[in-house]
């Protein structure tokens, strides 16, 4: 029996926009002192992390970027706990 190979899944590599300048652009949309610090000189811990990461997100969604970014799952492979039973009763689990 022969095994093929596993392909990875491939991630978008390119983007449709040029985000490498962001921080420095988004200095000019806050005064908040500790988004401008973080923007300097980036995250020390895992929180600052996620909060750089909101800034990131909330400057996409200004200049029009987050239509670019792929669908999130809109849960179509999901179901109800009603459905769930319903099927395990009728399989006779």
């Amino acid at each position: 029996m022969k095994h093929k190979l596993k392909e990875k899944p491939t991630r978008m590599t390119t983007k449709l926009y040029d985000d490498s300048n962001w921080r420095e652009e988004y200095k000019s949309y806050t005064s908040n002192k500790k988004h401008l610090e973080l923007l300097e000189n980036g995250p020390k811990s895992l929180s600052q992390s996620w909060i750089l990461q909101a800034l990131y997100n909330e400057w996409k969604k200004m200049k029009g970027y987050n239509k670019l970014d792929p669908k999130e799952n809109e849960g179509q492979l999901q179901s109800s706990m009603k459905e769930f039973f319903q099927k395990t009763k009728d399989q006779g689990i």
